[in-house]
C-alpha cells in the first residue's frame, strides 16, 4: 500500500468537534480529508497535521471494498458499518463508523462527515483492542526539513549534530507539549529538532530520519523508543512527505499510551486549568527549559566530574554558556509586573537577565541541578527592566524523570519592603536598647562616680607623695618610681571604668564576634558591683572555668546581665529582706551555654509570670516596663532564649540559653 501524506488547511469544522468523544473525520465528496479531530488521532494513531489532504482510500486495508462502500454512501446519502484502516504503529485498526452526506443550500454536495469508534473484538475483524486503550494514545507529530541531515550523516556527524541540522517546519500541539515544554508553537517553528529532543535517544532518532529518506514516499518506518516521560511503550514513525517541492521533508510521529488513567481530553482540561491558575497567581512564576545544561551535565558525569563547584570555578565559560542556552519559555503576569516589563514576550529569552545583579547565583543554581536536588532557594538581588534593584527570594524547582525535563520552575518573591521593615524594626529595637542603657546608667550614676573616684583619689594621693619625695635632698627616686607606677595603674583602672560606661552609653550598630563569655560577665558585674555592695547585698559568681567562646555582641550581652542584676538588687532592697544574696552562674551545655541569675527576693507573682517579658509591663512604681522586653529581644537576636521562674529555695531565677554559633540568617 502506498500512503500519500501532505499537510493542508484544517477545514471549516467548528471547535466543538475537537471535544467529541467519537472520532470525527470530514472529507470532500471525493474522500480527501479536510478535518481530523483528536479522537480520530487517538483511534487510528495518525496525527491530524499528516492526515489533512490525504485520500481515505489510501488508508483502507481493502481499497476495492472502500470504493464499493463509498459509492453506496453517495447513492444512499448515508452508510454505517465496520472498516479496517492502517494504524500508525503498523497493525490495522478496526472501527465502526457512520457516514453522512452534507449538502449546500443549492443541493450540491458539500462534504462527508464520518463518526467512528473502536470496534469491539469480533471474529471477522481479528480481535483488535477495545476503545479504552486506544483512547489513551497520544500522537506527537512534526514536519521536518532534513536537507542538511543527509550531508551531516554522510560526514559522520553524531546524533546531536544531525538533529541540529534538522529544522522544524510544522508541529502539532502534542509535539509542542511533549517535547517543547511550555514553548509557544511560533517559537518552535524554524528551530532545530535537537533543541527539543532528549539527549538519550538523539542517535536513534537521527538514524530513523536518515533511513526514512532512503525509503519510497509514503513508506513509514517504525522504531520502538520505550518509556519516555508520561508515555509508556512509545514508538517513533518517520516517512517522507509527498508534497511537491519538499523532497527533503520528513514527517516524524511519536505515540504511546499515556501513563495516566485520564483521557487525553481530561488531561488537556486539567492542563488548561493549571495554566490559568499559574497565569493569575500573585507570585511571579517562570517556566525554564534547562535541558541544554542537563545535556552538558551528562557529559561532565561521563568524564568523571564530581566536584561541580570547583569545576565551574575553573571553567566560568560553562556558566556563561548556560546563561545563554537555558531559556525562559513562559511567565505569568505577576512576573511581568515584578520586572517592570511591557509584556510577557520581553521575559521570554535566555535566563541571563535573572543573574545580572547576583552573577555567582548562577553557579549555585547549576550546582544544585548537577547534584540532583529538587529545590534550591537563595536570597539575592534582582535587577528589573526599569532600573530597580530588588531584594528577592529566588526559588528553583527542578524536574525529575518521568516529569517533563524542560519544565524547571522558578518562583521569585519580592522581599525588598519586608527587609526594609525588618531593618527599621532592628533600628527601633537598637534605639530602645540604647535608651534603656542610658536609663540604667542614670540609676547607677552614684555607683559609677564612686568607682571612678577611687582611682582618681589614689592618683591624687600618690602624686602628692611623689612630690614630697622629690623635694627631699637628695630626692628618693626609687620611691618616686614606685609611686608613679601606682599612678599609672590607677589611671588605667579609671580609664577602663570610663571605657565600660562609654561603651554602654554609646549608640552604635551591634558588632557580633567571638567572645570570652567569662570576661564579658565579669565586666558587667563590675559596673554594678558598688551598687550591690552599697545595699549590703552579697553577690557570688559561679562561672565555669571552661566556658566556651560564643558568638555575640559584648555590649548587648553585658546590658542583659546588668539589667537582670539591677532587677534582683531592687527586688531585694525594696522589700527589706534579711537574706540578701544574688548568685550568678554560667556553665557549658551541649551546643551552647546557660547563664542563671538567682536572687533571694520575694519572687514573681504567679499571675505575672507569663507577662514579665511583655513590652511596657511593670510592677515597679515609676517603671516603664521595657527592660526585660529588651533583654528578650537581645537574646532572641543571638539565637537564644530567656525565661523567668520562681526558685524552689525562694526568690526569682532568670535563665538564659545561648548557642555557640551565630543563628542562621
Amino acid at each position: 500500500m502506498t500512503v500519500l501524506f501532505r499537510t493542508l488547511g484544517r477545514g471549516d469544522c467548528g471547535d466543538l468537534a475537537d471535544l467529541a468523544m467519537e472520532a470525527v473525520v470530514v472529507t470532500d465528496p471525493a474522500g480527501v480529508v479536510r478535518y481530523w479531530n483528536p479522537a480520530a488521532e487517538s483511534l487510528y494513531g495518525w496525527p491530524a497535521m499528516a492526515m489533512v489532504g490525504l485520500d481515505l482510500r489510501e488508508l483502507a486495508s481493502d481499497a476495492q471494498l472502500h470504493d464499493e462502500e463509498w459509492a453506496l454512501l453517495l447513492r444512499e446519502g448515508a452508510w454505517e458499518g465496520d472498516i479496517r484502516r492502517s494504524g500508525a504503529a503498523g497493525p490495522a485498526v478496526a472501527a465502526h463508523v457512520r457516514r453522512t452526506l452534507r449538502r449546500n443550500a443549492d443541493g450540491s454536495l458539500r462534504d462527508v462527515v464520518e463518526y467512528g469508534q473502536a470496534a469491539r473484538s469480533r471474529p471477522h475483524l481479528g480481535g483488535l483492542d477495545g476503545p479504552t486503550e486506544l483512547r489513551r494514545t497520544i500522537a506527537a507529530c512534526w514536519e521536518l526539513d532534513v536537507v542538511g541531515t543527509r550531508a551531516a550523516r554522510a560526514a559522520g556527524a553524531d546524533g546531536g549534530a544531525l538533529l541540529g541540522d534538522c529544522r522544524i517546519i510544522d508541529a502539532n500541539m502534542r509535539a509542542i507539549r511533549l517535547f517543547g515544554g511550555s514553548a509557544e508553537r511560533d517559537r518552535t517553528i524554524g528551530r532545530p529538532l535537537g533543541d527539543f529532543w532528549p539527549a538519550e535517544s538523539r542517535e536513534a532518532i537521527a538514524g530513523l530520519l536518515a533511513a526514512a529518506l532512503e525509503r519510497p514516499v509514503g513508506s513509514p518506518l517504525v522504531q520502538v523508543l520505550g518509556l519516555y516521560g508520561v508515555l509508556a511503550g512509545a514508538t517513533a514513525t518517520a516517512w517522507r512527505s509527498a508534497e511537491p517541492g519538499r523532497a527533503e521533508a520528513v514527517f516524524l510521529m511519536v505515540n504511546g499510551a499515556v501513563s495516566d488513567d485520564r483521557t487525553a481530553w481530561e488531561l488537556q482540561a486539567s492542563e488548561d486549568r493549571y495554566r490559568k491558575l499559574i497565569h493569575f497567581a500573585p507570585t511571579p512564576l517562570l517556566y525554564v527549559d534547562s535541558r541544554r545544561s542537563g545535556d552538558e551535565f551528562q557529559k561532565l558525569r561521563a568524564q568523571g566530574v564530581t566536584d561541580i563547584a570547583s569545576f565551574l570555578d575553573d571553567h566560568p565559560e560553562l556558566v556563561e554558556l548556560a546563561k545563554d542556552v537555558v531559556v525562559v519559555t513562559e511567565v505569568n503576569q505577576a512576573a511581568v509586573r515584578l520586572f517592570g516589563a511591557r509584556n510577557a514576550a520581553e521575559l521570554i529569552q535566555s535566563v541571563r537577565y535573572l543573574f545580572s545583579a547576583t552573577p555567582k547565583m548562577a553557579n549555585r543554581v547549576m550546582e544544585a541541578h548537577f547534584e540532583g536536588r529538587r529545590n534550591y532557594v537563595e536570597q539575592a538581588k534582582m535587577a528589573t527592566f526599569d532600573g530597580r534593584v530588588l531584594d528577592v527570594v529566588f526559588s528553583v524547582t527542578y524536574p525529575a524523570p518521568p516529569e517533563y525535563m524542560d519544565t524547571t520552575f522558578i518562583t521569585i518573591e519580592d522581599v525588598t519592603e519586608r527587609l526594609w521593615t525588618e531593618g527599621e524594626l532592628r533600628r527601633l529595637q537598637a534605639n530602645f536598647a540604647h535608651a534603656a542603657r542610658l536609663s540604667t546608667l542614670g540609676e547607677l550614676a552614684a555607683s559609677i562616680a564612686h568607682e571612678v573616684n577611687q582611682p582618681l583619689s589614689a592618683i591624687a594621693t600618690n602624686a602628692d607623695t611623689s612630690l614630697r619625695w622629690l623635694a627631699q635632698n637628695p630626692p628618693n627616686l626609687e620611691k618616686v618610681r614606685m609611686l608613679t607606677e601606682r599612678i599609672a595603674a590607677s589611671a588605667g583602672r579609671a580609664s577602663e571604668i570610663i571605657e565600660r560606661v562609654r561603651g554602654m552609653a554609646m549608640k552604635r550598630q551591634p558588632r557580633h564576634a567571638r567572645l570570652d563569655l567569662r570576661a564579658t560577665i565579669e565586666e558587667a558585674v563590675m559596673i554594678v558591683r558598688h551598687e550591690i555592695e552599697a545595699k549590703a547585698i552579697t553577690i557570688s559568681l559561679a562561672l565555669d572555668r571552661d566556658l566556651p567562646a560564643i558568638y555575640g555582641d559584648r555590649i548587648q550581652l553585658q546590658q542583659v546581665v546588668v539589667n537582670l542584676l539591677i532587677n534582683s538588687l531592687q527586688a531585694i532592697d525594696h522589700h527589706g529582706l534579711d537574706r540578701r544574696e544574688i548568685r550568678l552562674a554560667a556553665a557549658p551545655v551541649p551546643g551552647g551555654v546557660t547563664i542563671s541569675i538567682h536572687d533571694t527576693g520575694p519572687g514573681i507573682a504567679a499571675e505575672h509570670l507569663a507577662s514579665v517579658f511583655d513590652g511596657f509591663f511593670t510592677t515597679k512604681d515609676g517603671g516603664i516596663g521595657i527592660g526585660l522586653a529588651i533583654c528578650q529581644s537581645i537574646i532572641t537576636e543571638h539565637g537564644g532564649a530567656i525565661s523567668a521562674a520562681n526558685h524552689d529555695a525562694g526568690g526569682a531565677i532568670f535563665t538564659i540559653a545561648l548557642p555557640l554559633d551565630p543563628p542562621a540568617a
